[in-house]
């Protein structure tokens, strides 16, 4: 028996579709995901705002929160909850320069009409938190954007949403690039930095991706220990990586088992998850995938997560402890490593 909650995102299980290729899998309503989740064991649902709102730009504010609550009637039906709202700022011909960095005042605008917008959302689907991947707040040409500006206009953003309720937490999910090459805010200490100069700390946090930090050359576990040292980590998106590559998403463990085992240990040995937090899976099925294994990636990083967290009950603190004591680190290492091989 797990001692975490998780969450998923409707875009988890998709229709295969990429850069390269068409899509290779039937696109599935949104109630039948939520009555599957629920089968599967996740107990929250990831948005990003026209998840819960399709066509938002063309209805009033009235409309999208009518539109809200009759996605947060199928979150009851199923006994689900909303994790968050994630304001999608990088497919609307508006952001194709950034949002809230766009060098046009008349785009910023419109991903601050976009941030309000889901702000609304969330408080129709009864959660407080809206989750920021700055997906095109960076450069595809450097001197096109000076990063002292941008930073500032991050700030600023960020404070506005804020102001507008004084209930919401924002979190920033940093990535150091794709589809920009240039990232205002790549890693957890980005964050710590922008979360530190906004109006209120407090409510500004971090979302840490597992593969956006081994595509910044970093350590995801490391990455989610600085967050939790600053009390800074309100979610996670759990997922592999292959190397400095493009985004991936892979399913939780299947490249990296030990650093698998790393992040759910340090999650447990903090105590995520007292406070309320998720976590979030960000995985997505290979192309090859077939409609009826449409959600084995899912059943696959549950299994993996539930898998290490037995791994880390089992780990004995005593014996690393002397092995660390005596800086005998290469059988500490063979002790970690036979552990997670089951010897």
């Amino acid at each position: 028996m797990s001692q975490f909650r998780f969450s998923v995102g409707p875009w988890n299980v998709h229709t295969g579709a990429d850069s390269y290729g068409p899509e290779t899998r039937n696109a599935i309503d949104l109630e039948t995901k939520f009555a599957n989740f629920k089968k599967l064991g996740f107990d929250a649902v990831q948005f990003h705002d026209d998840d819960a709102v399709p066509n938002m730009n063309n209805l009033s504010e009235e409309e999208i929160k009518a539109e809200a609550r009759k996605v947060k009637a199928l979150l009851d039906k199923y006994d689900l909850k909303a994790e968050f709202v994630a304001p999608r700022l990088w497919m609307d011909p508006h952001t194709k320069d950034g949002g809230f960095t766009s060098t046009s005042k008349e785009d910023r605008e419109f991903a601050m009409w976009r941030a309000y917008r889901s702000i609304d959302i969330a408080r129709e689907l009864g959660c407080d938190l809206i989750v920021l991947w700055l997906a095109r707040e960076g450069t595809l040409c450097a001197e096109a954007k000076s990063p002292v500006t941008a930073t500032k206009q991050l700030i600023e953003a960020i404070d506005n949403m804020l102001r507008y309720d004084a209930t919401i937490r924002v979190c920033i999910e940093p990535k150091p690039n794709e589809p920009i090459d240039r990232s205002f805010a790549g890693t957890i200490g980005h964050v710590m930095g922008i979360s530190a100069a906004t109006i209120d700390p407090k409510r500004v946090g971090a979302n840490l991706e597992s593969a956006h930090a081994v595509l910044a050359g970093l350590d995801p576990a490391n990455e989610i220990g600085f967050a939790l040292a600053f009390d800074k980590l309100f979610t996670v998106h759990l997922n592999d990586q292959n190397g400095i590559r493009y985004d991936q998403d892979k399913a939780f463990g299947v490249e990296n088992l030990r650093s698998a085992f790393n992040q759910v240990k340090v999650l447990m040995e903090n105590n995520y998850g007292s406070k309320g937090e998720y976590v979030g899976l960000d995985v997505k099925a290979m192309r090859t995938t077939s409609d009826e294994d449409s959600y084995e990636h899912l059943k696959n990083s549950l299994a993996i997560f539930k898998a290490m967290e037995e791994k880390v009950k089992k780990y004995d603190y005593d014996y690393a402890n002397k092995l660390i004591a005596a800086k005998k680190f290469e059988q500490l290492e063979m002790y970690t490593v036979n552990l997670i091989m089951g010897i």
